[in-house]
């Protein structure tokens, strides 16, 4: 195998880890957050948090990473936040995965029958086997629908976090520019490409598994 080709293995392996870390925290953090805004009695509320997720998500990503980097900068003197490399990488990208699985989690409860609730708390259920055993089934494709966007604007933008040291096929994309170097913008923008559509067929074909119950 040459310099090349090896680069662009570690590099995409760098981009998945990137990639699977962000979405994997944004799911433990939007989930639980869609679940509470949508069983919450204060509704305003729950709104207005939606819409700030949404307002995050139309940052431009350049943007995103600079209001990061000054955000670290300015808590400093009270904790330590590096600025450059994986952790400010997954932090980022883990605020752009955040939209559409909050979003798709509300929307989800909210749409449940509500004769199905009725039908559960009449058998004893309580709230949380009501959730389990009752909602969450009922809302997992539209949770993976969610995960399935997520995945994909993660795998786009996790390229822009390269710009401060969290490696990734953006590596080779900017050594490209700087060098004016074709071979090593494919070999960012190629491989990149075909995991963003690999990856959503996949979690496509899940979704449609896990809603006609497999």
């Amino acid at each position: 195998m040459n310099e090349l080709g090896f680069s662009i293995l570690l590099k995409t392996y760098e981009h998945l880890k990137l990639c699977f870390f962000a979405l994997f925290l944004a799911m433990t953090i939007a989930i639980p957050l869609g679940i509470y805004l949508a069983r919450t009695p204060f509704r305003r509320i729950a709104l207005w948090i939606i819409r700030f997720i949404a307002i995050l998500q139309t940052i431009p990503g350049i943007a995103l990473i600079a209001l990061m980097i000054v955000l670290f900068v300015f808590l400093r003197p009270w904790i330590y936040l590096p600025t450059t490399g994986f952790f400010p990488g997954v932090l980022i990208l883990t605020l752009y995965a955040l939209l559409p699985i909050v979003s798709n989690t509300y929307e989800g409860i909210q749409q449940v029958d509500e004769s199905a609730l009725q039908v559960a708390q009449g058998m004893g259920m309580t709230s949380r086997q009501i959730l389990f055993i009752v909602e969450l089934p009922l809302v997992l494709p539209l949770i993976m629908t969610g995960i399935r966007i997520s995945l994909v604007w993660t795998i786009s933008c996790a390229t822009l976090t390269s710009l401060i040291g969290a490696g990734g096929l953006g590596d080779l994309v900017m050594q490209g520019l700087r060098s004016m170097q074709l071979p090593l913008i494919l070999a960012g923008t190629l491989p990149a490409a075909f995991l963003a559509i690999l990856l959503d067929w996949i979690t496509l074909k899940t979704g449609k598994w896990l809603e006609y119950g497999g």
